[in-house]
């Protein structure tokens, strides 16, 4: 369910491009999901966010439009947290080898996939510029690309608990690290405010935010325990609330006056101003995992639809979506005959210019003329190189 600053309860559910205002949504209680949400992140406009499940699996609320995700891919570690551009335009997935996907306009700077970590990736954080990226592990080790800049780590301290995220001061010039018993590490231009790391927590710190000025932060437990320090005001928490699942993550606003806080079942808590645009609360887990990314958005399209058309886009195009050629175009290597007469939505009309989920309701209208049926598509194993 979703907690209003007001203290109502609102029943969680799943949301097809919902708004504030909606009277009635579908309940995400007859959602089942292929593994378990691990992270969240907010648009730039707060109005609308996406939600990231450890198959890479992406989901999409409010204006928060999609761009690709992992789920068609076979990895060889989870994902473990996504981090957007700074136009909101795309957004890195990271699993905990270190591995790093880009989609929409993320560029990739590198990732540690290919190095032997001591402890596992735990979470990123991008530079304001978005181009670059820290990883840290969970042994407070940092790993930096692009033009971030290394300014210390935790990786030769003796820590009391497990390093849990990270995140960069506003003008990316230090960072503060943050472990499941509330230590603070800070680095850089990025000052200590306090810690819980004293306190006899009910349950363990699963991440933090700072502030927008980077004059305070938020710490969050798995119960939904908010605790706020320097500016950081607190406008209310789930820690009383009986959850269906664990708290894995909590967002900010971008006026820093409320914050979401995301839950493994997909359920969304929103406090101050923080607006509700939908959740996958109430959600169910499949076993074993299938993989596939789900759209929420109003292209008429399926789950197995969209996992489908993923793997042909990872067969075809090695996960781009952009790509723009004299005969074929778009993830899917549509002919720009074919984009024309299936692109009867009001899409770009170039298939390089549309979103993924565009690109797949129109790959679905081909299907159902060419394929034998809309949910048709071919062998991925054996990918024909063009519709």
């Amino acid at each position: 369910m979703i907690m209003a600053a007001s203290g109502v309860s609102v029943i969680s559910v799943l949301a097809v491009q919902a708004n504030a205002a909606a009277a009635t949504v579908p309940s995400g209680v007859d959602v089942v999901l292929n593994a378990p949400i691990v992270s969240a992140a907010p648009t730039q406009t707060a109005d609308g966010y996406w939600e990231v499940a450890s198959d890479g699996g992406i989901f999409s609320f409010g204006d928060a439009r999609y761009y690709g995700s992992a789920g068609a891919i076979h990895l060889n570690q989870p994902i473990v947290g996504m981090h957007p551009t700074s136009d909101g335009d795309g957004y890195w997935l990271v699993a905990s080898d270190g591995g790093i996907f880009s989609f929409g306009d993320a560029q990739y700077y590198g990732s540690a996939s290919a190095m032997h970590l001591n402890r596992p990736i735990v979470g990123m954080d991008a530079t304001p510029d978005g181009k670059g990226y820290w990883l840290v592990a969970s042994d407070g080790g940092m790993f930096s690309y692009g033009d971030a800049r290394y300014y210390g780590s935790a990786s030769a301290m003796h820590l009391n608990r497990p390093i849990v995220g990270m995140d960069a001061t506003p003008d990316g010039k230090g960072y503060w690290l943050v472990a499941s018993d509330g230590g603070i590490f800070s680095y850089g231009d990025a000052r200590y405010y306090g810690s819980a790391s004293a306190m006899r927590l009910n349950q363990p710190i699963v991440g933090m935010q700072p502030t927008p000025d980077g004059k305070g932060y938020w710490l969050v437990a798995s119960d939904g325990g908010v605790f706020s320090y320097g500016d950081a005001r607190y406008y209310g928490s789930a820690g009383a609330m009986r959850l269906n699942q664990p708290i894995v993550g909590m967002q900010p606003t971008p006026d820093g006056k409320g914050y979401w806080l995301v839950a493994s079942d997909g359920g969304i808590f929103a406090f101050g101003d923080a607006q509700f645009y939908g959740s996958l609360g109430g959600s169910t887990l499949s076993h074993p995992l299938t993989s596939a990314s789900i759209i929420v958005g109003g292209d008429g399209v399926t789950p197995a639809q969209i996992a489908a058309w993923d793997k042909v886009n990872v067969c075809e195009e090695s996960g781009r979506w952009n790509v723009d050629g004299p005969v074929y175009s778009g993830g899917l290597g549509f002919s720009h005959q074919n984009w024309t007469r299936f692109n009867t939505f009001g899409y770009p009309p170039d298939a390089a210019d549309a979103t993924p989920d565009e690109q797949i309701r129109v790959a679905v209208a081909f299907a159902t003329v060419y394929l034998g049926g809309p949910n048709g598509a071919p062998d991925q194993n054996g990918c024909s190189g063009g519709y």
